[in-house]
């Protein structure tokens, strides 16, 4: 932690507010060690300003667990954590989870397959939580190099998520980065809002919070350089058509009784291939029976 973050340091003991850092991880063991060991290294052992790393197993079959755990991180397997409300499916149902296995009153979730991580993607992220007490949400943006160029990443994105953004919900326009995903928010306002459990989980998260506690609530911050696995174009049409159910449901185009969407798209030889996208939605962690009693929480939100 560079000196010049140790004012976030006496923020963080002033506020007396306990930070966890969360990684959703599915076969990401070539990476989710060296993020691990970063953030215990630097923020933990040097200073006591991250409470606790959490590693959210979403069924891998490598060797994720086992990496994050060598590396200090208190691994849980997703299917462990509230199985008496039922099986879900995909990123966001692992965020949700996460809710009820970390402890912090501060939840900052970082992607688990950076190649480039460094410790400032979590001061930062955490940040403008710890100097504004009216900050809900903050959201992180950065450039995304492309196959060996300085950007083209975030196609999803720019082909997606920002011509909905721009033209059902233009408060949040100005939001660089909708769908990145590094993230941090308070305890007390994530608790409040659902979670979509598939690829659309970062675009509802911010309009819902936005709808709930407004747009001043959400600051945004630059993490400089983000390297990962970028995905090749033939895998993009379901988080696409996940972000697109995602945004005409909240703009109230699209009904919320359908748990699964189909995709259809054809391979280079013209055969249709069929595509569940999962679009089932998490209720409000607070109105979950056992999560009240666990955190001190009102059982209804």
């Amino acid at each position: 932690m560079a000196a010049a973050h140790f004012d976030l340091l006496e923020a963080r003991l002033a506020s007396g507010m306990s930070i966890s850092v969360c990684l959703p991880a599915r076969n990401e063991e070539a990476t989710v060690g060296h993020i691990v060991g970063t953030i215990r290294r630097e923020l933990m052992e040097t200073v006591p300003f991250v409470s606790e790393i959490v590693v959210i197993d979403d069924g891998s079959t490598d060797a994720t667990a086992a990496a994050a755990r060598d590396e200090g991180a208190r691994v849980v397997s997703e299917a462990s954590i509230l199985a008496s409300q039922g099986s879900g499916r995909g990123k966001g149902n692992a965020l949700w989870k996460s809710l009820y296995a970390c402890e912090g009153d501060i939840i900052c979730w970082v992607d688990a397959d950076i190649r480039n991580f460094g410790s400032h993607f979590v001061t930062r992220l955490v940040a403008p939580l710890l100097q504004d007490p009216s900050t809900k949400f903050t959201k992180a943006f950065y450039r995304r190099p492309l196959h060996g160029e300085p950007t083209g990443g975030g196609r999803v994105t720019e082909l997606m998520a920002r011509p909905l953004l721009s033209h059902l919900f233009p408060d949040l326009a100005d939001i660089v980065q909708p769908l990145s995903g590094e993230y941090a928010g308070r305890r007390d306002a994530l608790e409040t809002i659902p979670f979509v459990q598939g690829w659309g989980v970062e675009f509802g998260l911010l309009v819902d919070l936005c709808a709930r506690f407004g747009r001043a609530a959400i600051a945004q911050a630059d993490l400089g350089v983000r390297v990962h696995r970028n995905r090749p174009i033939t895998e993009l049409g379901a988080p696409a058509l996940a972000i697109l159910i995602t945004a005409l449901r909240r703009a109230g185009l699209e009904r919320f009784d359908s748990e699964s969407a189909e995709l259809l798209r054809f391979d280079d030889t013209a055969e249709l291939i069929r595509a569940d996208v999962a679009v089932s939605e998490r209720p409000p962690m607070i109105s979950i029976p056992g999560y009240g009693t666990k955190f001190g929480r009102e059982l209804t939100a």
